[in-house]
């Protein structure tokens, strides 16, 4: 009987303990699943760029690089008041420096004039007194021409990490991607871009030009009444996105709650 009652507290205790270690990974589980919503609900996972907006109506952005040239402004300034289109000009401080009449020029035509970096450079190359230089030092050079900051980042090349977007986002600043690429930059033909653009377009779409490629003005001749058509507004990426009160989920998707 001694040993039967030795046999069975042993087993008792083992159970316990089996029981004690199945609640420590049950609570592990618990607790990450409940910091993966929290972080989620909380804002940008991540620091996730925003590259899309989820929305019910046919609002889209068109967005425009500008850090080269503005040998095309006049055109792309007719086309887009021809179609009724407000766009997003993420342009460089390079860009400002050499053109700031033209800077001024896409502000006063109710378009958004927005951060680019100083100099485009890869912002995954640089330390964070380097990235936070480039960011601050072109924003610096939109408010002395336009008068308005937007707090508003796109990397150039759309090279980024979670340190880059965590210092913009720490400084203020939403960065902004893109879901459709023209790949206008390439010179593709005016066919090739128009079927990039038309064929991936949906609701919230954020689409990539940029200004004083070869073909973009004619491709967007061709773009904007199509989507227009199509029932789409075009919008400035600042009144697309929701400024609260928001999720960004991992394709970069954001939505209200």
């Amino acid at each position: 009987m001694e040993i039967f009652m030795k046999i069975f507290v042993l087993s008792k205790d083992t159970l316990i303990i089996y029981g004690l270690v199945i609640l420590v990974l049950v609570g592990m589980f618990t607790v990450g699943t409940m910091s993966e919503s929290v972080m989620t609900n909380a804002g940008v996972p991540d620091n996730i760029p925003i590259y899309r907006v989820n929305t019910e109506e046919k609002k889209i952005a068109l967005t425009f690089d500008a850090a080269w040239d503005d040998n095309d402004t006049d055109e792309l300034m007719a086309v887009l008041d021809k179609n009724g289109a407000k766009a997003s000009f993420f342009v460089v401080g390079g860009f400002i420096d050499r053109y700031p009449e033209t800077v001024k020029r896409f502000y006063d035509s109710g378009h958004e004039v927005l951060n680019h970096s100083d100099t485009h450079l890869h912002m995954t190359q640089l330390n964070k007194e380097q990235i936070l230089k480039e960011i601050n030092v072109c924003e610096e050079k939109i408010k002395n021409v336009t008068g308005e900051s937007k707090k508003l980042f796109r990397a150039p090349y759309g090279d980024y990490n979670e340190e880059v977007t965590g210092l913009a986002k720490d400084a203020g600043y939403k960065t902004i991607q893109w879901d459709v690429d023209s790949l206008d930059w390439k010179d593709l033909s005016v066919e090739e871009i128009s079927a990039r653009v038309i064929g991936n377009v949906k609701n919230g779409s954020i689409i990539l030009f940029h200004n004083g490629a070869e073909n973009t003005v004619e491709a967007l001749e061709n773009i904007l009444p199509k989507l227009k058509e199509q029932g789409y507004e075009f919008v400035k990426v600042g009144d697309l996105i929701y400024h609260e009160d928001y999720t960004v989920d991992k394709n970069g998707e954001q939505s209200s709650y």
